[in-house]
């Protein structure tokens, strides 16, 4: 019940009081957003964590002069994959085998697979996937935020080749796909902070098929 405590909680803060959140919770949001499931275990995507305060103007400027990307405490840039590549597959199926310490046959044929198909794709196609398994460890960060009792904000609304531009993000061969400023609320400039959560009732959200 704690964690739906918390989940009931949280909202999409709409003004941050630029305090501080302390390094060990941001490193465990962090933590929790590597730990996220991600399609083939690839994680196609990086997360850029922004504390300086020109940056984060300049991402203000264009990101619809969103107040919460300046008065956070830390902006995290969820950046995808701009394509699957076969160095990028190989890396993380050498890892996995590095890690655990055997190749498994299986496990190569599988690597051999998406070798055949990921890096022969469409690079929006590749993309648009990866960008996916970004939004998995987004939600992750949101949650474990949530449970270190940190609000958040999910934000699309920004011009993401301008965020790309900024960071230098293409030339890493990553481009950005969501934002989420991470602080405090500031209750008495939020006009979200005391309304009620709305959430479709549970009977209109999931059917059960026995």
């Amino acid at each position: 019940m704690e964690l739906l405590d918390k989940l009931n909680w949280r909202y999409a803060a709409k003004a941050m009081n630029g305090e501080k959140v302390s390094e060990d919770k941001i490193e465990r949001i962090l933590e929790a957003a590597r730990l996220a499931p991600t399609s083939s275990g690839l994680q196609p995507f990086e997360i850029i964590v922004i504390k300086n305060k020109d940056i984060k103007e300049k991402i203000r400027e264009v990101g619809w002069n969103q107040s919460v990307i300046t008065d956070c405490s830390h902006l995290f840039i969820f950046a995808a994959w701009d394509t699957y590549t076969k160095e990028r597959i190989n890396y993380m199926f050498d890892l996995t085998n590095d890690i655990r310490g055997f190749k498994n046959e299986g496990w190569e044929n599988y690597r051999q697979q998406l070798l055949n198909s990921y890096p022969q794709k469409d690079a929006e196609e590749n993309f648009n996937h990866a960008a996916k398994q970004a939004y998995i460890a987004f939600a992750h960060a949101i949650v474990a935020a949530a449970y270190e009792g940190v609000d958040t904000t999910p934000m699309e609304g920004f011009d993401a080749e301008a965020v790309d531009q900024i960071l230098g993000l293409r030339a890493k061969g990553l481009r950005s796909a969501v934002l989420l400023p991470v602080g405090y609320r500031k209750e008495d400039e939020d006009w979200l902070v005391n309304l009620e959560k709305v959430r479709k009732p549970m009977d209109k959200l999931v059917t059960v098929i026995e």
